[in-house]
């Protein structure tokens, strides 16, 4: 169970942190309001470098991710028997990492009454800049595969200072790609906000949007498997 452990706290202090920072920029009456992208994308490096480390040391590698889990063990970077627990704890960790967000920023929550006024789910999920399927599908399968084939040949990433290495990865990849659609990455960092918006009671709540959540679902799943192909074939 460690690999379960390890990658539910690790998760929830990922979320807690990015999410948080989303609650942060967009909600109003709190000090951090209206920062701009590259607050965003250093905070999601951060969270990930942070989450990371506590994953590593409560016994799993790590991922955090199920495009990670999933796109190492389809090509033997990874044993199958694990991918479940580490899937059910990404999911849960990163509600529970919501959930801990909503109390949070509860007041904040209270007075922004209206998506206008930042009360929306983009900050806990995703969502793209210009509605496009098929490119924002492609626009999260490029960002995860450059994340994860990078991954691939960093080694062990919970180790020294590579967890800040993959922080510094995730920073470049949201400044780079993911003004596109907000890089989700990650469909567990996506799907368990996304839940936990819609079922918590969220004051002043707006729609949780499920109709675009198949994109960060399998875009980066394709990108972690195309990451792990082309890895397996060098």
């Amino acid at each position: 169970m460690s690999g379960f452990w390890g990658e539910f706290f690790g998760t929830a202090i990922l979320i807690i942190l990015g999410v948080g920072c989303g609650a942060g920029v967009n909600l109003k009456s709190n000090y951090a309001h209206g920062q701009n992208w590259m607050f965003i994308s250093f905070a999601w490096g951060l969270a990930v470098t942070f989450g990371v480390y506590v994953a590593g040391q409560l016994g799993s590698q790590g991922h955090l991710n199920p495009a990670v889990t999933i796109g190492f063990a389809a090509f033997g970077f990874f044993p199958w028997h694990e991918v479940l627990p580490y899937l059910f704890g990404q999911f849960l960790g990163a509600f529970v990492g919501a959930t801990i967000v909503i109390i949070q920023y509860y007041p904040q929550f209270k007075i922004s009454k209206t998506p206008a006024q930042g009360n929306q789910v983009g900050i806990f999920s995703t969502a793209p800049a210009i509605q496009n399927s098929l490119f924002n599908f492609l626009s999260e399968v490029i960002a995860t595969f450059v994340f994860i084939f990078t991954l691939l040949n960093l080694g062990d990433f919970t180790q020294g200072l590579k967890p800040l290495i993959v922080g510094l990865l995730i920073t470049v990849v949201g400044q780079a790609l993911g003004g596109t659609t907000g890089f989700a990455l990650n469909p567990a960092r996506d799907w368990g906000p996304r839940l936990a918006y819609t079922i918590l009671p969220v004051p002043n709540r707006s729609s949780a949007n499920w109709s675009y959540a198949w994109v960060p679902m399998l875009g980066p799943l394709a990108g972690g498997l195309l990451a792990g192909a082309l890895q397996s074939v060098l």
